[in-house]
Formats: C-alpha cells, sequence, structure tokens
C-alpha cells in the first residue's frame, strides 16, 4: 500500500487541501440566455447557455427535453497553440463534453422542459488544469440563468432546475494527494480523479484514472474526503454568485 500524505504546501504555496482563488461572474455576455465566466486560478472558462424550441427526434412526442453541452479550448488558451478541431472532435473532447452533460441533466427534470434543447457552451480561455471540472460549475450557473430568462419570458412555466451540480479535480502527485490541481501538477500525477457532486453532496460522477500506479481503497476514501469541504465550498460560492 502507498502512503497517503496530503500536508505541507505546494509549489504555489497553496496546502494539499486548499483551492485555488475561485470567481464566477455572471452575465458575462450580453447576447446569451445565461452565461458565466468561471476562473479556478489560471484556468477560465466561458460558459453560455442556448435554448432551442425543438429536441432531437427520438424525442419528440415525449414531452421532454434535453440538456447538452459543447467544450473546446480556444487556441491560445494554452502556451503552445491549440490547433481548432475543425474536421471532427478529438476523444478528448468528446469524453469532456459528455461529462459536463451528464453533470447538468442530473440536476434537471427533463419532463418540465417542454420538448426544448438547452445547450451549454464551454470555451476554455486560458488551461491552467481542471478545466472540466471548472467548466460543470459555471456550466451550472450559466444553466441556471438561461433558465430564468426562458421562464421570465413565459416560454416555461417553471425551472426545471432541481438541484445545484458542482465539481472539482484532485489526485496524487509525488506520493501526496492534492486538490484541485493546476497543470504543472497535473501533468506529472501518479493518478488523476474528478469528482461531481449535487447539492446534497450525493455523487453525480466518479473519474478516478490510475496515470503511473494503481491505487487502493484506502487512497480512494482519502481523496474523497480531501474533496469533500472543498465541493462544499463550492456549492456555497455558486449560491453566494446566484443572488
Amino acid at each position: 500500500m502507498l502512503s497517503v500524505r496530503v500536508m505541507g504546501s505546494r509549489h504555489n504555496n497553496r496546502q494539499a487541501n486548499e483551492l485555488r482563488p475561485i470567481r464566477f461572474t455572471r452575465n458575462y455576455l450580453d447576447s446569451a440566455l445565461g452565461s458565466c465566466l468561471v476562473e479556478f486560478g489560471g484556468t477560465k472558462v466561458l460558459c453560455a447557455a442556448s435554448i432551442e424550441p425543438t429536441v432531437a427526434s427520438w424525442l419528440r412526442g415525449s414531452g421532454k427535453g434535453w440538456v447538452t453541452a459543447e467544450y473546446a479550448m480556444l487556441p491560445a488558451s494554452t502556451p503552445t497553440r491549440t490547433k481548432r478541431e475543425v474536421f471532427g472532435l478529438k476523444g478528448r473532447t468528446q469524453e469532456i463534453q459528455r461529462l459536463i452533460g451528464r453533470s447538468l441533466r442530473a440536476v434537471v427534470d427533463l419532463g418540465l422542459m417542454n420538448e426544448m434543447t438547452m445547450t451549454v457552451d464551454c470555451d476554455v480561455l486560458q488551461a491552467d488544469g481542471g478545466t472540466r471540472t471548472a467548466a460543470i460549475c459555471g456550466a451550472w450557473l450559466a444553466m441556471r440563468d438561461g433558465f430564468s430568462t426562458w421562464e421570465q419570458a413565459g416560454k416555461l412555466s417553471t425551472s426545471p432546475i432541481v438541484d445545484q451540480v458542482a465539481a472539482v479535480s484532485l489526485g496524487m502527485v509525488d506520493g501526496r494527494l492534492l486538490l484541485d490541481l493546476d497543470y504543472q501538477e497535473d501533468s506529472r500525477a501518479e493518478l488523476d480523479m474528478n469528482l461531481v457532486v449535487n447539492g446534497s453532496g450525493e455523487y453525480v460522477e466518479i473519474q478516478g484514472t490510475g496515470e503511473r500506479t494503481g491505487f487502493d481503497r484506502h487512497q480512494l476514501e482519502a481523496l474523497l474526503d480531501l474533496a469533500s469541504p472543498a465541493l462544499e465550498h463550492l456549492l456555497a460560492l455558486q449560491k453566494q454568485a446566484g443572488h
């Protein structure tokens, strides 16, 4: 069994259990039904919500709507230019936007959407680790405001959102368990994990990957314990930003 260590400062002077500075800026775009610029330290993701009054053919006549997400990294979001995915999405991009979509649908009653489609676009303006988890946090606020705008316009009788959703990344670097990894840490992590929870603290999704080593149940439980206070804090920050 590998030892579990969580104490001590990091290269960026954060403690092992410390989040980077978090900021949510709602209504960042005038043209979107709902939008949010979310910042986790150097990571910045712009989330924008739009609604179309239609659904895919397999949902027509069901009375249900759909929530989906799209994710992209802008070319200048990384030190070396990231090429636009013009001729098809990479596997990583598809996996991330499916994760965001699943996370959002977990807290929406699709039966209240009257056959409309909510799409939240998550564009990474600057990437410094944890882009997918930051996107989930910002996407929930953008989606909430988008549904609120539609409701105020009389196109929805009530918002279909039934709960919050937030996410955080964590992992093990040099044998130490760390919360909210930046790129320098993430790029050499022995294991990576992304946790998504709803407003009650129930897990919506757990993604854990041993990059250079496996991990046991003891380490898994230590990671969950490490993330729990941070996720509560993120949910509280969302509430504050939503007022």
